[in-house]
């Protein structure tokens, strides 16, 4: 009998395969009483499994030619979690200790470090907690012998691809299936935010997840249908029901085809309207992407990915070749550059913010670089003498009070002043802006506009300071909401405030790739979205047939609700 399971949507499009059910190596873990004069073949035995998954990270990253930038952000992590001296190290002591099997050893110290997560209240380490398991789970695999990523498998004969089943999935089996015959995946935990959900939108693979019992449910060579747009997979479907999901597949395999012939298209609404449609990356070799699908600029270029996961900080020159590297390849077109925002989920391995009870509201981002002015200086002399090829501009994140604006103007200018006095050329007049991502920043603006030249909306932050909810929390991530009226009249009210002022407004966060918010915000009266790459096309497709002067008569009416209900039925009418 065909049945359906609900879960959480992470990557839209149609999925139709038979099931391959992976096994959780955790779940194979057996305590086993070495010999003494093993032991030390015990130690080599888990330190060469661990130098097989960074070999592993390390060839992932070199090799893959998509998802660049999200392959980077997890294979930073996960190699800089399996170096933790907490993690290998101790797991090697307790098999000295109690002549246990390396498995059973890493597993213990796993579980000792994952109570202690569970134990501290803070996004950054519940995050760091999910990767610790899936990086403990690649090496379980190594020293068991399992291949090193998810494959298909080879089924029957029918023409069907594999869906993967499993209870969770690391960001690197994500990253296979691209160049397999794995057309989707559903697993039992998860989130929208996790860095594999990520990779997976990127690649444009449909998954669902947080199917909780999935695994225990389907079985080896079911036909399953992932739906990944309304979050739900059909298992052992009937025929009506496949024939149905298969129109539906072809339906939107022949919408991204009529996509790409949209992208010379200038971004301009029925009345007439141009939108600048730019783009978020965190490396230059990001910028490839941005260039194929002819986005108007670069949005937001995070810094912090240039400092990340190395033993020392990047100099003056090293990052000065990063930004002239970009401003150049982008020939003229504006560039956002946003200055170090370090700290809550993101941490150097060279210093860094010192550990603390709530890192997200502590001494990150511009907090930081405030707290490090020699480091700050460096990397806004490399900014400036950078911004002499190409249309750069300096965006400050996490702004929130008069004198922090005014300390990052000072930095500026004594950053200035210095390549004066050396006869090092740099654009004299390059735009300085701030992120919109604290609610007290959005509901004092006055010190904004008159202090900036431009402002950028972080909408991630800024529904997640604002509600209270930490997004990669799946027992609070049901409430996280972008159309919570709250938030609506946050970012109206700074898009209308700048407007007024004459400072431009961009949205930057999630909402601005997210095609369903796309009228909402051109009927807020945003001229300029940055998102992902791989997003623009289907944000432009939306621009294209919206008219502007329609959506602000209704949008205007929408932000005087505030029942939720009434407020999702207005905008999928908009």
């Amino acid at each position: 009998m065909p049945f359906v399971v609900h879960g959480l949507p992470v990557s839209q499009g149609i999925a139709i395969g038979r099931a391959h059910l992976v096994s959780h190596a955790l779940l194979e873990v057996d305590h086993l009483l070495i010999a003494p004069r093993h032991v030390d073949a015990e130690v080599i035995r888990l330190e060469d499994a661990a130098a097989k998954v960074r070999f592993e990270l390390r060839a992932l990253r070199e090799t893959s030619a998509s998802a660049q930038s999200e392959v980077s952000a997890f294979v930073d992590l996960h190699t800089m979690l399996l170096g933790d001296p907490m993690l290998v190290e101790t797991a090697c002591k307790l098999i000295r200790e109690r002549r246990c099997n390396a498995e059973w050893a890493l597993v213990q110290q796993m579980e000792a470090i994952v109570d202690v997560f569970d134990n501290i209240d803070d996004p950054y380490l519940r995050e760091r907690k999910a990767d610790v398991v899936q990086v403990v789970e690649r090496v379980l695999k190594a020293l068991l012998g399992h291949p090193g990523h998810v494959t298909s498998k080879r089924g029957k004969d029918d023409g069907l691809d594999t869906i993967v089943v499993a209870h969770d999935l690391s960001p690197a089996d994500t990253i296979h299936f691209k160049d397999s015959q794995v057309s989707g995946f559903v697993t039992d935990v998860g989130g929208a935010t996790s860095h594999t959900a990520i990779v997976a939108r990127s690649l444009g693979i449909p998954a669902v997840v947080g199917l909780r019992h999935i695994r225990h449910i389907a079985r080896d060579d079911d036909i399953i249908i992932i739906d990944g747009a309304r979050g739900v997979a059909i298992i052992d479907p009937d025929e009506r029901v496949l024939e149905e999901y298969r129109l539906r597949r072809s339906a939107i395999e022949l919408e991204r085809t009529k996509l790409k012939r949209l992208k010379a298209n200038r971004a301009a609404t029925l009345d007439g309207l141009e939108i600048s449609l730019q783009a978020n990356i965190e490396l230059p070799r990001d910028v490839p992407g941005v260039k194929d699908v002819y986005a108007d600029g670069i949005g937001l270029f995070r810094t912090e990915f240039l400092f990340m996961n190395r033993d020392t900080l990047p100099n003056e020159e090293e990052q000065f070749e990063a930004y002239k590297t970009v401003a150049k390849a982008m020939g003229g077109k504006p560039v956002t550059i946003r200055t170090l925002d370090i700290g809550a989920d993101k941490n150097l391995s060279s210093g860094g913010p010192r550990p603390e009870t709530n890192p997200a509201l502590g001494l990150r981002a511009i907090r930081y670089c405030l707290a490090e002015p020699q480091m700050f200086l460096t990397q806004l002399r490399a900014l400036l003498r950078a911004s002499l090829h190409g249309k750069i501009k300096i965006l400050i994140p996490m702004l929130a009070h008069a004198h922090e604006i005014d300390a990052s103007l000072i930095a500026i200018e004594q950053a200035k002043a210095q390549l004066r006095a050396e006869k090092i050329k740099f654009d004299e007049a390059i735009p300085v802006g701030g992120m919109i991502e604290i609610p007290a920043a959005a509901l004092a603006l006055g010190i904004f506009v008159r202090r900036l030249d431009f402002l950028s909306i972080g909408t991630n932050d800024l529904i997640q300071y604002t509600l209270a909810i930490d997004r990669t929390d799946e027992a609070v991530a049901h409430l996280y909401d972008p159309l919570h009226p709250a938030i609506l009249r946050l970012i109206a009210q700074t898009i209308q405030v700048g407007s007024k002022a004459g400072v431009p407004v961009s949205v930057c966060g999630e909402m601005a790739g997210d095609k369903t918010f796309t009228r909402l915000l051109l009927g807020m009266g945003l001229q300029q979205f940055s998102m992902h790459p791989t997003q623009i096309l289907e944000v432009k497709q939306e621009i294209l047939r919206s008219d502007s002067t329609d959506l602000a008569i209704k949008v205007g009416k929408l932000l005087r609700l505030d029942e939720p209900d009434k407020i999702r039925e207005a905008v999928e009418k908009l």
